[in-house]
Parts: structure tokens; sequence; C-alpha cells
């Protein structure tokens, strides 16, 4: 067995894995590159685990026998492509932490929906009685609940960056919502290499497991012609009706699993718009398979709250309504953000831009914006392309000034949404850092 096991960064994932490694018996090293939070670093203190910060020591990390990488590490950066040279297995912390487990795997994947999914997911099968950990994207690590804690079934939020490093990590149900480009400058500004990617869900998968997808995408349905799919299917559809799987017909949400037929009013549930049909037609299909009794499935359906900063309306001031969509970082995401809404809307935008295509939002932006204002400090892709569509159009880099200037522009019905289309890291830490942010500045507005 490999003995000496080397985690590359020290966020949550990273130190989870150190733990469960050390539980395993790994002589294990962690480096990160930059300092770690406090709470991580005394938790490695603790539990005696060797770590660096600050820098990676090469001829340390050059010694081990295997390498949990973090999401947040290309794979093209020297370092890996010197591992992988030696033939060190690099692997992220969702294969790590699935070796270790017998519990039941339901993973979610998709360019957007995904943590909403992950969420009500969860919530059906928790309120239904059942012992659930969540974990992946969202949530505590994955590994560290393994080491730690006993659950029967576990819901993993993971992204393209957590399945590039999988070998045998098999998902009983695996959640395909959506695939758009996203994430270009990751993959080579090759699409087919991000939707390759995506695929990997269903890489190991058996005919004892199940897959769900969006039966709307042509792209995902070109795949299935290319692909040898093991695993039952069943899809989701928001304009036709299927035999197996779950569909909107009018108002309701309708799913048909293993003989059994779930129907949902949609308008009584709490989340709104098409996207969160898909999201909870999935979530219904994943509790149908997990066994979960149908008044049960209703009830938690009934009582979920969705996450902060995925359209989460802040406040109504003047009859003017603030909506925090700070998790919108990409163009797919604001898609659906703009067509959750019939009022006219003042569009908040711009961040680190990864390679958009904003024509895929262009009609929904001529015939809903009242006014973009554009938030970001590489701001001339998007005035140059929105400028002769939008009625009036802002620059700024103070979310202050953004929310300020949105207030003098709205009426009463008017929308305020920040949905940004890009990632946050040119004028904040993260997407939860501008979303508070932006929520602190609708508080300090003057009414």
């Amino acid at each position: 067995m490999s003995n000496k096991l080397v985690v590359l960064g020290g966020g949550e994932s990273g130190v989870g894995a150190a733990i469960l490694g050390k539980s395993k018996g790994f002589d294990v090293f962690l480096s990160d590159r930059n300092q770690l939070q406090d709470k991580y670093r005394e938790e490695l203190i603790i539990r005696n685990i060797a770590f660096e910060e600050g820098k990676h020591t090469e001829s340390n990390i050059l010694e081990a026998d295997l390498i949990v990488k973090s999401p947040g590490i290309p794979d093209t950066v020297p370092l890996i492509i010197g591992l992988k040279n030696k033939g060190i297995p690099v692997i992220s912390e969702i294969e790590f932490a699935s070796r270790y487990t017998t519990a039941k795997l339901i993973a979610i994947t998709g360019s957007n929906g995904k943590t909403t999914t992950t969420l009500l997911a969860y919530h059906l099968l928790v309120t239904a009685g059942l012992s659930v950990g969540l974990a992946g994207n969202i949530g505590e690590s994955f590994a560290w609940q393994v080491a730690e804690k006993q659950f029967d079934y576990y819901v993993l939020e993971v992204s393209s960056f957590q399945l590039d490093n999988i070998i045998d990590f098999r998902p009983d149900i695996a959640v395909l919502l959506n695939i758009t480009p996203d994430h270009l400058d990751r993959y080579g500004y090759s699409f087919q290499n991000y939707v390759d990617s995506k695929f990997n869900i269903i890489r190991n998968q058996t005919e004892h497991d199940n897959f769900i997808f969006f039966d709307d995408s042509e792209i995902i349905l070109e795949e299935f012609k290319k692909r040898e799919i093991k695993a039952s299917k069943w899809g989701i559809s928001i304009d036709h009706v299927l035999k197996e799987g779950a569909y909107l017909n009018k108002q309701n949400l309708v799913s048909d699993c293993r003989g059994l037929s779930f129907i949902q009013d949609y308008s009584e549930l709490p989340i709104k718009g098409p996207h969160n049909a898909i999201n909870a037609m999935a979530a219904i299909l994943i509790a149908q398979l997990s066994n979960v009794n149908p008044v049960k499935i209703k009830a938690g359906l009934l009582s979920f709250t969705n996450a902060p900063h995925r359209l989460e309306q802040v406040a109504v001031l003047n009859q003017v309504t603030y909506v925090n969509d700070s998790k919108a970082t990409n163009v797919d995401s604001v898609f659906y953000a703009l067509g959750s809404f019939s009022q006219p809307v003042i569009l908040i935008a711009g961040g680190v831009d990864k390679g958009n295509d904003y024509t895929q939002i262009e009609q929904l932006v001529r015939e809903k914006v009242k006014g973009l204002i554009i938030l970001s400090i590489k701001y001339e892709k998007l005035r140059e392309f929105f400028y002769d569509i939008v009625p009036q159009l802002y620059v700024t880099q103070d979310i202050q000034d953004a929310v300020n200037k949105a207030q003098e522009w709205s009426k009463a019905g008017d929308i305020v949404l920040l949905s940004p289309a890009c990632a946050s890291f040119d004028l904040f830490k993260n997407y939860e850092d501008r979303g508070d942010k932006f929520k602190t500045a609708v508080r300090n507005l003057v009414i």
C-alpha cells in the first residue's frame, strides 16, 4: 500500500484528506503555497500532521507515493506535471474519500444549479429520516466526514475540477444537470475538454447504478451517441413528456420512477423559475431512487430554504426588490436568473471573465434589462458588447457606488439584480464576499 501521502492545498478538502490519510495509517505531509487559515492550522497541529505553508518544497512532495490535490490547482502547473512524469498518482479528495466508505454516493454536477440541487436532495433525504452527509463543493470535507463520522448516504456537489482527478470514484446516483461553456481557461479553451470532464461522473458506473440527466440538452444527448452508458438513465425535461424520468406538465412537476408517479404543483414550492424546476425534479428523482416515501418528499420540498447568494432576496425598498445572485459566475447562470423575472431589471455584472460568450443572454438583456452596471476592473469586454444593447450603462469598481446607481435608476416594481456572469477575484475574496458586500451596500441605502 502507498505509504507517503502528500496533500496539496490546505483548505477544507485538503485538511480533510490529511485527517483521513492519518487515520488510515499514511505518513501525511500537507503543503500549501499560501498561508493556512487559523482553524485549519490548529486542526493539523492538534493531530500532529506535518505541514508547510507559504511554499511548496518540491523535494518533499516528489517523495510521495500518492498525491491528493486541491481542485483549485490546475493539472498544467509544473509541479503536477513533474509528479505525473514520475508516475506518482494525483487524485482528488472525492476519489480519496470514496475509497474508505461503503455509503451510497449521490454525486451532482453541472455548469449551473448543482448547489441548489445538492442542498435540496440532501434536505429531502434528511427530512425523510435517512443518515446523510453533505459534502464535495459544499459543506464539510467529504474525507473529513469519512474519517470521523458515519453516514449511510453522501450527497456530493462535484465540480469538473474534482472530476478531473478521479480513478475509481463511482456514484450510485450520478446527476448531470447541464453543460454550458464555463472554466474554459482551465480547459485549454476547448469546450469538448470541459464536456469530457463533466462526463467523468459516469465513467465508472455499472448497470447497478443510476444516471439522472437533463433531456433537453442537445450537448448531453450528442455525447450519448459517443459513449456507452451502463447505468439506468432517468431524464428531466421542461418541454416534453418522458416515460421514465421527470418533466414539467403545465404547473406540475411529474416524476415517473420505477412504476411510481409523483406529482407536485410547482407554484407551491419556495424555489422559482424554470432552472429551479429542473433542480427540483433532479432532487425528486434522487429521493425516489433512494426509496423515500412520497409524502415525505412533498413535505421536504415545501420546507426547503435555498442557499445564500443564489437568487437571494435581500430587501424590498420603495417597492424595488434587491436580489443577490453572486453565485452566478457564468453566463448560463445569468440566463436563468433573468428568466426568473418578468419585471424590468437593473443588472449588476462583471468580474473576472472566464472566456464568456455574452450572445447567450443578448436577447434576454434586450427584453428585460433597463440598465447595466459593470462592477469590474477589466470592464472593456462587457461594455463593448452591451453598449448598444442596454438603454443605460455605468462602470464602477465600488459595490456601494453600484448599488447607489441602481437605486438612482430604479422605479417601483423594478428588480435590482446582482448576477455577475464572472468570477469575483478582481475585487473580492470570493463570490460569498461579493454577495455579502452587496447585501451590506443595499442595507446602507438611504430611503
